[in-house]
């Protein structure tokens, strides 16, 4: 096993110094650890069109005091707790982004030189300037202690301006950052607390990170992660022997700890908004999204902050009932309505009388049924099967689907007045490749949960397993990584992290991220785009023989590479950015490229945003 790398303030100063006076451009490479050279050649400005560009994301200036005056209204408006909570998780957001997008953009760096870029795009972004005091982390085991020094803080200015000196941190937005940025690169839920800051009069910010499960008390941290009450932490306090540097935590309280609502998204949290919106009415919900989105968890939670909280919540999968059985099952049964109804018995409708009745995959309903549902969400009546009277009911119906319901109307398979019942306030559930911010949550969450279940003491991801996990595609979305982690919580060694052959193992497409060893030793991603280019170039290099002839009658090398360049650019939709990553080169080598062409073609120099 690999020690623990620490870094102290004066090697990064050493090292950095070193890489910006080396003079060459060698570090400039798609390959190259990401100085503050690279990143500041990352941002590009295009004042004629109004857009900036950090690492081909598009990027706006604001101005500070504005950014304050926006703290202040929403302090106004929602309080100092919501104010606070919102800011974390946006910036939790820029830093998860920024990560992703600095490994994207540097496969090849070193994990040390990607912690040390966090602080120099944040920087760059002009938020604070950072002065590391000292970090030390192990990528193979997600552990990682850090602290840091905060100088001129953009945050602290706005906050100062409108509020003045108090007693309580004001950097939330550059922690939620901090946080983001360090989990995503860590595979484990990392927290900062700011212990000094100028808002409370200290000459400069003081900000400590280390694993969520090592800090006392850290619900009121996590607290601020969550848009609404109902959504968890999850983290409770330690029990059970662990290893020191375990990264598996025992809830406090047992079992249906796999119940939890998690996530920070900004999809995550405009569902929840719209949950906790609806819950307090009597309307009928449609939950719609793809199959794993959790769409029975969210119908639960419905009930749970609703007035009917106290009353049965019963859930139905009608594809799990035969057709034969459904009518029965969901309005129930008199006895001798057919052979074998040897008694009475009520149906689902009944048992949920006063509460909440959710079905699930409503579209397998025979077209029987859903005249039968009609008639019991319109009059509220319901009648046994074999029965001859109606039984009111008073049931709140919840829905959910996996199908397009108009498509299903359509194609003569869905009633159009049922789905004009059901659908009074439709939720559209997002698959976890559109809330990858949360995927780190959800891995930590998932990796305490079956530590516990299964007795097993597993540290932490790999590197190389959180960059297969954020890059993957989730077909079956949050159930798929629940799958992948207890697998991988059960194939890892005791005491060991969970590492990329632990979890693929049962055909799973994981072509979104490739992964190779460069000149250098190290293990290289390559996404799929690059894979897709390096086909064709092979397919390039076979036709170049008929493409070449003795009397140089064929193509030129200048015209082959303004070939691929045309290609690039078009593929990419003009994006300068993205097609200098197709063709393996910086942006302003391929502006460079560009202008050299035009200039040569007599034409006037091309707009290089």
């Amino acid at each position: 096993m690999k020690k623990v790398q620490q870094v102290s303030l004066a090697e990064m100063a050493r090292a950095e110094s070193r890489v910006l006076n080396r003079g060459d451009s060698a570090h400039m490479n798609a390959g190259a650890p990401p100085t503050l050279d690279d990143l500041t050649q990352s941002l590009q400005f295009s004042p004629g069109d109004g857009r900036i560009w950090l690492n081909g994301q598009r990027m706006q200036l604001m101005h500070t005091s504005s950014l304050g005056d926006l703290r202040r209204e929403l302090m106004d408006s929602l309080g100092m707790e919501k104010t606070r909570g919102l800011l974390t998780r946006v910036g939790y957001s820029a830093g998860m982004r920024d990560a992703q997008l600095l490994r994207e953009r540097w496969p090849d760096a070193e994990p040390a030189a990607l912690f040390a870029a966090g602080p120099r795009m944040h920087a760059l972004e002009g938020a604070v300037k950072v002065e590391p005091v000292h970090f030390e982390f192990d990528v193979e085991r997600g552990t990682y202690h850090g602290e840091f020094l905060w100088h001129h803080s953009s945050e602290d200015e706005g906050h100062i301006a409108h509020f003045g000196i108090g007693t309580e941190p004001a950097c939330w937005m550059q922690t939620g950052y901090a946080i983001g940025y360090t989990s995503a690169l860590v595979g484990r839920l990392i927290v900062y607390r700011e212990v000094e800051c100028l808002s409370m009069g200290h000459r400069q910010c003081r900000l400590l990170g280390k694993p969520a499960d090592e800090w006392d008390d850290i619900e009121e941290d996590l607290s601020y992660f969550n848009a609404e009450t109902f959504v968890s932490t999850a983290y409770g306090q330690r029990g059970g022997a662990t290893s020191k540097n375990t990264a598996v935590l025992f809830p406090a309280e047992g079992g249906g700890q796999d119940k939890q609502m998690v996530g920070v998204s900004s999809a995550f949290n405009a569902a929840c908004h719209m949950l906790r919106r609806v819950a307090p009415t009597e309307a009928t919900v449609l939950f719609t999204g793809e199959s794993g989105v959790g769409k029975e968890m969210f119908a639960s939670m419905l009930h749970q902050i609703s007035p009917r909280k106290q009353q049965p919540f019963v859930a139905v999968n009608c594809a799990a009932i035969p057709e034969t059985l459904i009518e029965s099952e969901l309005f129930g049964v008199e006895r001798g309505a057919f052979t074998g109804a040897s008694e009475s018995r009520p149906g689902r409708f009944e048992r949920a009388n006063g509460g909440t009745l959710f079905l699930d995959e409503i579209t397998t309903l025979s077209m029987v049924a859903q005249g039968k549902l009609l008639r019991a969400l319109q009059e509220g009546e319901i009648e046994r099967v074999g029965g001859a009277r109606s039984i009111r009911v008073a049931v709140r119906v919840v829905a959910a689907t996996n199908v397009n319901l108009r498509e299903e109307i359509r194609a003569g398979r869905f009633r159009e007045d049922l789905f004009f019942r059901l659908n009074v306030f439709p939720i559209h559930l997002p698959p976890l490749r559109d809330r990858r911010d949360d995927i780190p949550l959800l891995m930590s969450y998932f990796l305490r949960h079956y530590g516990q279940k299964h007795q097993r003491r597993v540290t932490g991801f790999t590197a190389r397993a959180v960059d297969a996990l954020l890059n993957y595609a989730f077909p079956g979305n949050i159930r798929e990584l629940q799958n992948l982690v207890e697998r991988g919580t059960i194939y890892a060694n005791e005491d060991g992290p969970i590492d990329l052959p632990h979890l693929f193992t049962s055909g799973e497409d994981a072509a979104q991220s490739y992964f190779s060893l460069s000149v250098a030793g190290q293990l290289r991603q390559r996404d799929a785009a690059e894979g897709e280019s390096g086909a064709a170039g092979k397919q390039l290099l076979d036709m170049v023989p008929g493409m070449l002839n003795a009397s140089g009658g064929g193509w030129s090398l200048d015209q082959l590479e303004q070939a691929l360049i045309d290609a690039a650019v078009e593929q990419a939709q003009g994006n300068l950015s993205a097609a200098a990553r197709l063709l393996g080169l910086s942006r302003p080598k391929l502006a460079y490229r560009m202008r050299k062409r035009e200039e040569e073609a007599g034409k006037p120099e091309p707009d290089a945003a």
